[in-house]
């Protein structure tokens, strides 16, 4: 379980939330209310005040990149920092069934990042996410960019990190989707975080 209490971060907070083991939660609100800045927050990319717990260990006492091994944040627009596909993957043959199952060219490993379009960059940002196994997603946007087939896969591959018992913090705009991906969610309002189920 991801339990965050007190957090405050610029105009944000305290913010207090619960994401279960095996439990998918989903985050909406206006352009420029904050979602990006809870994951960022939560994932210790940015500085904030707060606890932070996974499976009943604090954020702060373990060393950032093994915090970030286990809670894996997918910005809107994932990283990239050296020209090859394939280089930003520990093992890019394990990841093309994945990448594949999303629609990208088995060949997609070649190809340089520059040839990629926004839809394709997100795709292949959850597919490196994915490959390390972390215990939570904190995903952004995470479908803006693409299809209707391509969502309905991010979202079987969300499930299934949940199924198998992982958790995951979604942001969306989209209602139709919250009520797919999630049973019980937040709407960020004034910085504050408002309960919502399902409508």
């Amino acid at each position: 379980m991801l339990t965050v209490q007190g957090l405050v971060r610029l105009h944000l907070g305290p913010l207090d939330l619960e994401v279960a083991a095996g439990e998918c939660v989903a985050l909406r609100g206006r352009s420029g209310s904050g979602k990006s800045l809870v994951l960022r927050a939560i994932a210790d990319l940015d500085p904030a005040d707060g606890t932070v717990v996974l499976g009943g260990r604090e954020r702060n006492t373990m060393s950032a990149p093994d915090w970030r091994r286990q809670v894996g944040y997918l910005p809107a627009e994932p990283g990239w920092w050296t020209e090859r596909v394939a280089t930003h993957f520990t093992d890019w043959s394990a990841c093309r069934p994945m990448a594949e199952r999303l629609g990208l060219d088995p060949a997609a490993g070649d190809w340089s990042i520059s040839r990629l379009s926004s839809g394709e960059r997100q795709r292949l940002g959850l597919v490196r996410l994915l490959e390390n196994r972390p215990r939570c997603l904190l995903l952004d946007e995470p479908t803006a960019a693409l299809d209707e087939a391509a969502t309905a896969v991010v979202e079987d591959l969300v499930a299934e990190h949940c199924e198998a018992g992982g958790c995951c913090l979604f942001v969306t705009h989209d209602p139709s989707q919250f009520a797919r991906v999630a049973r019980q969610g937040y709407r960020l309002e004034e910085g504050k975080l408002v309960p919502e189920g399902r409508t």
